[in-house]
């Protein structure tokens, strides 16, 4: 049966580099399914449309924060998304998960993943060290973070939470590693 580790936490939270970093050192081979490489599939066009993603300058405990709204185009991308993952573990894949879940995608996982074994890990940082991350990395909205912060994990309950601020990836790969048995 396949087994699927599901990363979920705020974009700039280090899930990208814990997947490749657990990808090296699990005994039997994982896929790496990232969020942001379906989403990467759209055309340009709607990374600013209403029908795919639009961003709203909003604040967010007096600080400028940037508000993600998703459009049918980008719902039905993730949809699909969640069924790829399904599909890929139904041919005995096991997965590693990048995702962002901001809304009740974990009720979709759920259903559609019944018949795996699936873990899911809380990616968690300080608010100001996924900041300063935004800003060095240069190619995230600053703003993204403070939004996304308290809502990516809002009433998750999680097989196991790390914490990248204090651990590098490759200590956050083992430490899933050993918790898991992968």
């Amino acid at each position: 049966m396949a087994r699927i580790i599901i990363l979920n936490g705020v974009g700039s939270a280090g899930k990208s580099s814990i997947a490749r970093a657990l990808q090296d050192i699990t005994a039997e081979p994982y896929l790496y399914v990232a969020m942001d490489m379906f989403l990467d599939m759209l055309p340009a066009a709607y990374g600013d449309h209403p029908d795919g993603l639009t961003f709203e300058t909003v604040t967010v405990d007096g600080e400028p924060a940037v508000a993600i709204r998703s459009g049918i185009v980008i719902e039905q991308v993730l949809r699909g998304m969640r069924r790829a993952v399904a599909a890929l573990a139904a041919q005995g894949n096991n997965l590693i998960v990048d995702d962002v879940m901001l809304g009740p995608e974990m009720e979709d996982y759920r259903t559609l993943l019944a018949d795996f074994d699936v873990s899911l890990i809380g990616v968690r940082a300080p608010l100001a060290v996924l900041e300063e991350r935004e800003r060095r990395r240069g190619d995230r909205m600053i703003g993204l973070a403070r939004w996304q912060y308290d809502r990516v994990h809002e009433g998750r309950k999680y097989d196991l939470e790390i914490d990248t601020s204090t651990a590098t990836p490759a200590a956050c790969a083992l430490r899933i590693k050993e918790a898991l048995g992968v």
